[in-house]
Formats: C-alpha cells, structure tokens, sequence
C-alpha cells in the first residue's frame, strides 16, 4: 500500500496567512545534469506533467510573469532542467513531462531517465508538483508516476490545470474521479489544487501552500 510516506509537508491545514507577495522571479539556467542545477541551499518545488497540461501557463500565473515559462503548442517543448529563483529565497523547476506520444521512443528514454535522477537526487527538492488537465477522467501515466513518487518516498501534490474550459459541476466530477482512483492503492490521499491559468483560479492557494512549508522548513532550520 502507498501513502503515508514522508506526506507531512502536503497535508498541513492552513492558518489564514497572508499569501506571499512574488517580488522578483527570474530564470538562472536550463541543463540535463543535476550536478550543474544551482547550489542546493534553497527550497525547491518542481512542476511537472502531461503534454498539453498547461503547466508554461500555470507557471506564468503563478509568478506573476507572463513570459517566464516558455509557451508552446508543440508537446515536448521543455527539454531540460529549468530553474527559476523566486524572491531570492526558493527556487522554482520547469520539468521536462512524461508521457509525450509526439516524440521518438529514444527521446522519451532520455527524459525519463533525466528526470527520474533529478527526482531521487536533487537533495533540496521540497515538494513536486504534479499538473493534471482536469479536462480527462483518470489518467494511467499520470497514476504510475504518482505512484512512482509515493514508493521513492518524494513528497508531491497535486494540481488540476484548466478548470476554465468546464462545468465547474463537471471539473468537480473528474477531480473527484481521480481521488477515488486513488483511494484504491494510497492509505492517504496528497493535496490538490484546482486552478485555471486563464482565470487566475487556485493562485492565492498555491502560492500560500508554498509560503506555508517554507515558514516551516526555516522554523525547523531555526531549531536545529
């Protein structure tokens, strides 16, 4: 059974904080190495998903900064390591996806194995954030790469992308699908989001989520 593996930074309650205030968000580098990402000395949350799941959009919703993250319509645009220093104070990762059909089976290989080092070594890696488009019902890829994450022991949550583009009734519904999916194989179920880039829909959350762990990563910091 899955769960209740190291799922203490993604099932805190909140405590009405104010969110936090993205000041600065600049790009520092892209590369396939994790020996060449930034000094580990920062939090560090990395976004990841699907083809086409809108995670560019999110990014840029997110920080405030409508170029940040590359958009593209082409699947497999993002093909490296791409880090993002928020505020001076934590670092945000644009991930290569998995699952993209529109690439060669050697390309696929490559990012997989890229990623999966990335996920297991990256020492300051504090939370991985795993896009779902809310427009489907449960996904098999999806599934197996959070169940990829619950064995490694890698804390994660998870946000629905696109909630714009349906019935809020129907949204809920799929949301909902994919809890219960879920359910079978997790003795706890992560958090979730749901959010619309389009509507700024789940930015206040997120954004809050991330604040949140980082006051208590600096608390624990401070007591060590």
């Amino acid at each position: 059974m899955l769960g209740s593996l190291r799922m203490q930074l993604v099932t805190f309650a909140f405590h009405n904080l104010s969110p936090m205030n993205i000041r600065e968000a600049k790009f520092l580098m892209s590369n396939t190495r994790v020996e060449q990402c930034p000094a580990p000395t920062l939090p560090e949350y990395a976004f990841i998903g699907r083809s086409n799941v809108g995670k560019s959009s999110l990014i840029n919703m997110l920080t405030g900064h409508k170029g940040l993250a590359k958009t593209s319509s082409l699947p497999g645009k993002t093909q490296l390591i791409n880090h993002f220093l928020i505020n001076n104070e934590w670092y945000l990762v644009d991930l290569p996806g998995y699952g993209y059909a529109r690439v060669s089976k050697d390309a696929r290989v490559k990012w997989g194995r890229m990623i999966n080092y990335y996920l297991r070594q990256r020492e300051n890696l504090t939370c991985v954030f795993v896009l779902i488009d809310s427009r489907h019902e449960p996904q098999a890829v999806d599934l197996e790469f959070m169940e990829m994450l619950g064995s490694e022991g890698i804390p994660f949550v998870m946000i629905f992308t696109k909630a714009d583009k349906l019935s809020g009734t129907r949204t809920q519904q799929n949301v909902a699908d994919y809890l219960r999916k879920m359910q079978e194989t997790w003795d706890e179920l992560p958090r979730h989001f749901v959010t619309s880039a389009e509507e700024k829909t789940g930015r206040e959350e997120v954004i809050e989520f991330i604040a949140e762990v980082n006051r208590q990563l600096a608390e624990e910091g401070s007591d060590a």
